[in-house]
């Protein structure tokens, strides 16, 4: 059994035992870890065992690129205050209702965050969320640690988490020298932030080898 399927089967079992009308799964670590992979399998899981589940992702919560050149903060992209903690804070705070809510996605490729793309209908009785600040002690993110029902970090090495940082580049056709500048420039100190500040999670789990990001 690999290390994706042992991680779904963990949390599906912990999530299937719960009688909620709307159940808030925050899954979280160092950008590379896997969150997102871990997150869109216990969603497939969840979905063909009945229990209907969305995933909505922290990443559409990036600022605008107008609006990080604006403030210097381009080449930090990525880094806590280049997102919108706060609009992200009201969004995790709808959800608990229980009411249907739309959230944004990000687009990698384009770099842009779209709104309204990712529609959470009331019927959705689990969201998991996945994204790097999910358990980060500094304000505004910290607040969000009493909103979740269950928590899950993932832990990878940094050695490891630099090499598929790099090749998330290399992914979007930067060359070796752009890509390793990129991710030692912004991704890995993000990474060790995240890891520096991390809260405690209901689960540890050790990352994917293959993740999506």
């Amino acid at each position: 059994m690999n290390t994706l399927t042992e991680h779904t089967n963990t949390l599906a079992e912990r999530v299937l035992n719960q009688d909620s009308d709307r159940y808030l799964v925050a899954i979280t670590g160092a950008p590379g870890c896997g969150k997102s992979t871990l997150a869109d399998e216990l969603a497939r899981r969840l979905n063909a065992q009945g229990r209907k589940a969305i995933v909505v992702p922290m990443d559409g919560f990036h600022l605008d690129n107008a609006i990080l050149e604006a403030r210097n903060l381009r080449p930090r992209k990525g880094a806590p205050e280049t997102f919108d903690a706060p609009g992200f804070l009201r969004l995790i705070r709808a959800l608990k209702t229980g009411d249907e809510v739309f959230a944004p996605s990000f687009d990698r490729t384009r770099d842009i965050a779209i709104a309204g793309s990712v529609a959470v209908p009331a019927e959705a009785r689990v969201v998991i969320v996945e994204g790097n600040y999910l358990m980060f002690d500094e304000a505004p993110w910290s607040e969000l640690a009493g909103l979740w029902d269950l928590s899950v970090r993932l832990n990878v090495p940094m050695p490891e988490l630099r090499a598929r940082l790099i090749h998330r580049w290399l992914s979007l056709n930067y060359s070796r020298a752009v890509a390793t500048r990129r991710a030692e420039g912004n991704d890995i100190p993000n990474a060790q932030r995240v890891i520096d500040r991390a809260l405690p999670c209901d689960f540890n789990l050790n990352g994917e080898p293959t993740p999506q990001s």
